[in-house]
């Protein structure tokens, strides 16, 4: 469900040895999912009933489908959940939901005990589809593992990297008011989706992030540095509310640094870009 830029990364590694399947509302995309080894099935997690032939067709199902732009809740997850809660449930279900489900920690280090506490309706959005697979996953339904996803960046990935941001010359916040910022490689997102499919365990969040510590605008600095490009402006935070939209404010308004030992010690998985300097220069260490 969502098979995007990381959900087609997910398919990639799993149709050697097995059969996969993606939901897509559109027929015109059939054909594309076919030509890279994807079965298609055609149905809209906005129209409710077209999901009722979907019940029990996978044993193990990945949703990284988003949420309705509006709202405080997510009737796509609702929809999908009682669709195929009718038959047999499958064995496991990956969920990729998001770190704004923490709201602002100040920069603190958290992990995956860690309170939600959304702070927009965005991250609201999340927190509402988590509880509703939750609450399948307790009373006999799937294996239910919730990936808590940062900002996903990659060179091979649409609006994938800062350099755009930097050529704009787009400012970023000066370090009195800068935030902490998390991140993930599309590649190690990938490959933590298919581990949590066999080794995740029930009812357990967790983090897919890397080991970077930085914050936001040092971030940019060293993608600057990296790609020998000029460095972004720094403003204050009264400044950015002016030039900035309100989307690029909500995530400046949020820090906090993940921890990633769950990822490390119940999905023994090793980054191949444990820090986004690697991933920015595109030399994974594995």
């Amino acid at each position: 469900m969502g098979c995007g830029d990381v959900g087609l990364r997910v398919a990639s590694l799993l149709k050697t040895s097995a059969r996969v399947l993606a939901l897509t509302s559109s027929p015109t995309k059939m054909a594309a999912l076919q030509a890279k080894g994807i079965t298609p099935l055609l149905g809209n997690l906005d129209q409710a009933m077209s999901l009722r032939r979907l019940a029990g067709v996978a044993t193990h199902l990945v949703h990284m489908a988003p949420p309705p732009l509006q709202g405080h809740t997510d009737p796509r997850t609702q929809s999908l959940v009682q669709a195929l809660a009718r038959r047999s449930s499958p064995f496991s279900v990956v969920y990729g939901s998001t770190s704004g489900v923490y709201g602002d920690c100040q920069g603190a280090w958290i992990d995956e005990t860690q309170g939600l506490k959304p702070e927009t309706d965005r991250a609201q959005r999340r927190v509402d589809a988590e509880a509703w697979l939750n609450a399948w996953g307790k009373v006999g339904g799937p294996r239910v593992q919730l990936l808590r996803i940062p900002g996903i960046y990659a060179l091979d990935r649409e609006g994938g990297t800062p350099r755009e941001r930097l050529l704009r010359g787009t400012p970023v916040l000066q370090a009195a008011d800068d935030v902490f910022t998390n991140h993930v490689h599309a590649d190690d997102l990938a490959r933590a989706t298919v581990l949590a499919m066999w080794r995740g365990k029930r009812l357990r969040p967790l983090h897919v992030c890397d080991d970077s510590d930085l914050r936001m605008g040092d971030y940019m600095d060293m993608a600057a540095d990296l790609w020998g490009l000029a460095r972004p402006p720094r403003v204050s935070r009264a400044q950015a509310v002016q030039q900035l939209p309100a989307m690029t404010m909500s995530f400046m308004s949020e820090s906090r640094r993940m921890h990633n030992q769950r990822l490390k010690q119940e999905l023994r998985m090793k980054l191949s870009y444990p820090t986004v300097q690697e991933g920015l220069l595109g030399q994974p260490v594995l």
